[in-house]
């Protein structure tokens, strides 16, 4: 009876552990149970802007709302104006370069290429008003535009190549009384538009992320996390979290999934273990460009082709511009896989008037990384090819001016006038023009940080352990096992293999040999 009983007893308690066990991790929270309800209580403004009499009054100009809200928030204005949002610059450390200060200031792109000569046009999207030319007067207060980022009416909007000026339909009282924390809105009416239209510059970032599901991305979609972009952007003191990478230099106040996510975040090992050289983007955003196309190439050498002597436009089925007189030829995708680079954090950029060489397509931004370097990882980037206009004889991209209102002011996208444009435009930014132009190939890398997948939607494993059209085929530094080949690696490794074979062979038949010898 005893042989029974005590067996019992030790299975009863046995079992008792194993369901409290289950038990408890069923009733403790995983770290995205966590998340999610930590996010899912969206903040209320403390306040009613509408009952201040400061407010309740008509506002003839914008920079009397910025005075109004100073009157009450006072040296908020002086945060602002330390920011890169006010600045468009920032003093960073550029390998081989030193101290400099960089930004959309001096930083040639190969979109629209650069904000100068063009500010009435660009700088529909700085948090001032009046940045219309190179005298802006960066030090007065009253020209910071304090509703571009904190309007909840979703009624503000800025004027069409208006230097910043709000639309003069907008109703300035009713948004001042109507204001609070940035929200997705906010963020993207400038984010999501760079470029000259929705979805043209980063690819993961377009007018969708308004209002989107799960499918596009779990942050932000309203059946997932919900979250606004200030929710990752933290912000303290007007200095915000996650500087672009394609313009910021040194690894300093990113944004990361792993502030919120942890770096172990995994049931799995294995798959932590991959975080040390992979970033979480890599195999968490499949694709990018979800729903709307972002634009791949752009071809400026063939801008200015007319029909009956008037500019036109050609557009495909989904209604995006494939050709257009004033900017050339565009290529669009959608549902795009990134390209993968190694990554550090640190970067160096084309600034206005380096002297290049054509031979190569001319990088705009250059991240670093490698796969001996401990500060590196794999990320997923998209990679914008263009031709735009270079000065052969002094090895300089060209800054044309293409904005003006009106024709006869030399501006491209009225005079359509190569010669006239790039001579004013280098004139602008004080460098010497040659006379002679040609049409220079260029890269801009723009990591992809958005449009995070489902779980079940992420990348599998033989997507990269694959010798056929791996997604990290491009990166030969270093050896993946089921991508590469090795002679010396597989003469080893089958070695090993016949060798625990010949080992599980020879033990049986020494077993089998002892067991017959003690029979007998």
């Amino acid at each position: 009876m005893k042989r029974i009983i005590i067996p019992l007893i030790a299975l009863s308690i046995f079992a008792l552990y194993f369901i409290s066990t289950i038990t408890k991790k069923d009733s403790e929270q995983t770290p995205v149970a966590e998340l999610k309800e930590r996010y899912s209580k969206k903040e209320r403004p403390s306040v009613d802007h509408s009952k201040f009499t400061q407010l309740q009054k008509k506002f003839n100009r914008p920079q009397e709302v910025t005075a109004a809200c100073i009157a009450c928030h006072n040296e908020r204005h002086t945060e602002v104006m330390r920011s890169s949002h006010w600045n468009w610059e920032r003093e960073e450390y550029i390998e081989g370069r030193g101290i400099r200060y960089v930004g959309k200031k001096n930083i040639l792109n190969n979109f629209c290429i650069g904000i100068n000569t063009n500010e009435q046009s660009c700088n529909k999207c700085h948090i001032g008003y009046g940045w219309g030319d190179k005298n802006f007067n960066f030090a007065d207060s009253n020209n910071v535009d304090c509703l571009a980022c904190h309007d909840n009416s979703d009624t503000y909007v800025k004027k069409s190549s208006g230097a910043g000026m709000p639309d003069p339909s907008v109703n300035l009282t009713f948004v001042a009384q109507r204001v609070g924390r940035p929200t997705k809105s906010n963020c993207g009416t400038c984010h999501f538009f760079g470029g000259g239209g929705n979805n043209v510059k980063h690819g993961d970032l377009e007018k969708s992320l308004f209002d989107t599901h799960r499918a596009v991305d779990v942050h932000m979609a309203g059946d997932g996390g919900n979250l606004d972009c200030v929710d990752c952007h933290k912000t303290e003191k007007h200095q915000m979290l996650g500087k672009v990478y394609s313009l910021s230099s040194m690894n300093r106040n990113r944004s990361t999934c792993e502030q919120c996510h942890t770096g172990t975040p995994h049931a799995n090992n294995v798959i932590n273990e991959h975080s040390l050289k992979v970033a979480c983007q890599t195999c968490h955003i499949p694709v990018y460009a979800k729903v709307n196309a972002t634009k791949m190439q752009w071809d400026w050498s063939t801008a200015g082709k007319m029909e009956n002597g008037l500019p036109y436009e050609t557009k495909d089925s989904a209604g995006n511009i494939i050709y257009a007189s004033i900017k050339g030829t565009f290529r669009w995708e959608t549902n795009v896989q990134p390209e993968y680079i190694w990554f550090n954090g640190t970067a160096s950029h084309y600034l206005t008037g380096d002297t290049v060489s054509a031979d190569e397509p001319i990088k705009m931004n250059t991240l670093y990384g490698s796969y001996d370097d401990p500060d590196a990882k794999i990320i997923p980037v998209k990679i914008h090819r263009a031709k735009q206009p270079y000065d052969p004889v002094n090895k300089l991209l060209i800054q044309p001016k293409t904005f003006s209102a009106k024709e006869g002011d030399g501006g491209f996208w009225k005079d359509f006038n190569w010669q006239t444009s790039i001579k004013l435009g280098m004139e602008y930014v004080g460098l010497p023009y040659s006379g002679q132009y040609v049409f220079a190939r260029t890269e801009m890398y723009w990591p992809v940080n958005h449009m995070v997948s489902p779980k079940a939607k992420t990348v599998a494993c033989k997507e990269c352990h694959t010798r056929e059209n791996s997604r990290v085929g491009s990166l030969k530094d270093f050896y993946m096992p089921g991508r590469d080949y090795s002679a010396a690696v597989e003469f080893l490794g089958t070695g090993a293999i016949i060798a625990s074979l010949f080992g599980v062979a020879v033990h049986a038949f020494v077993r089998i040999v002892s067991k017959k010898k003690n029979i007998k």
